[in-house]
């Protein structure tokens, strides 16, 4: 099969297009025949790191295979893996934290990982909404609940866990603040938020007050201004930066403070696909690429300019 590996930790130039083994699967496994990938900056992230970090756990002499967001077609099941049969469709984030090894047309994926893909969302659509769409769901449902009527705050609203957000938070009753460049102002709006602040010309802590919940999926002076604009008792979630930072500094000023990390979850999948076919949640696709154009895909999400999702189509 064709798969991408990371010949050595680097630049986009150590991605490679070789060819591999179909894996084998295990008991509780199913082997996906993939049809689309989704890129994250956590993608570029493991690329680049020199070393690459403990949680990202190849085994020894293994080729380096990146990724874990994909939707795809079933090929073959384990013996315990009786959820699902061959020719299911199904997407999922699968092995995070750890080696993903979805660049390849083939990947051996926990059952328990995966959700049905519903059948009125593509395969693009479905891979976007994975690592993504469980951030935001695993932060705004999970951890801290959102209730109707609060007043919440979400950073890069048009990126990719920004814009599952926005979309979350309205689901759930709450009044969404969106903040962006003012050329996603419309996009910002369109996915539900109330309100719109351009980053750019605008700045969000002068203006806002007695905010329940802010999702920072920036991190740094951000983290910091966000601190200042939360009521005592709100919450603020990073998606980067030290967990043990975040928690002290948010405490220090009467805040519950969180950094939140994602994990591979077949239930919350489920979720995810039940609202995807109810149209409550849509994935914005802003690019699609060929496997053998995986290191410009990288090259783009670096840029944290990125609207929506990166596809890659297998």
């Amino acid at each position: 099969m064709k798969a991408v590996i990371l010949k050595e930790p680097g630049g986009v130039d150590n991605l490679i297009l070789a060819d591999l083994p179909v894996p084998a699967v295990a008991p509780a496994d199913v082997l996906v025949q993939v049809k689309a990938i989704s890129i994250n900056p956590v993608d570029a992230f493991i690329r680049a790191s020199r070393p690459l970090p403990p949680w990202f756990t190849p085994k020894a002499g293994e080729p380096v295979v990146l990724g874990w967001d994909i939707s795809g077609i079933i090929t073959e099941i384990g013996s315990d893996a009786t959820d699902f049969k061959p020719g299911d469709a199904v997407f999922g984030m699968v092995h995070f934290p750890g080696h993903g090894q979805a660049y390849a047309e083939y990947v051996a994926a926990p059952a328990s990982q995966l959700a049905l893909k519903p059948d009125n969302v593509s395969h693009e659509s479905a891979a976007a909404a994975t690592l993504a769409a469980l951030t935001a769901w695993q932060s705004l449902v999970n951890l801290v609940k959102i209730k109707p009527g609060d007043r919440v705050l979400i950073h890069a609203a048009a990126g990719g866990v920004g814009h599952y957000a926005v979309q979350l938070a309205k689901y759930l009753g709450a009044y969404v603040i969106g903040t962006s460049s003012a050329v996603n102002r419309d996009f910002v709006l369109g996915l539900g938020a109330n309100e719109h602040i351009d980053y750019t010309t605008h700045t969000f802590d002068e203006e806002l007050s007695d905010i329940d919940f802010v999702l920072d999926p920036i991190g740094r002076d951000t983290f910091e201004r966000s601190l200042t604009i939360i009521r005592p008792g709100g919450t603020l979630v990073g998606i980067v930066g030290n967990k043990a930072v975040i928690t002290e500094k948010a405490r220090a000023k009467s805040i519950n403070g969180f950094r939140q990390g994602v994990t591979s979850n077949g239930d919350d999948m489920r979720q995810l696909a039940d609202l995807l076919a109810k149209g409550v949640l849509r994935s914005h696709v802003s690019d699609t690429f060929s496997l053998d154009q995986l290191p410009e895909a990288h090259t783009l999400v670096e840029t944290g300019k990125t609207k929506g999702k990166l596809i890659v189509t297998v």
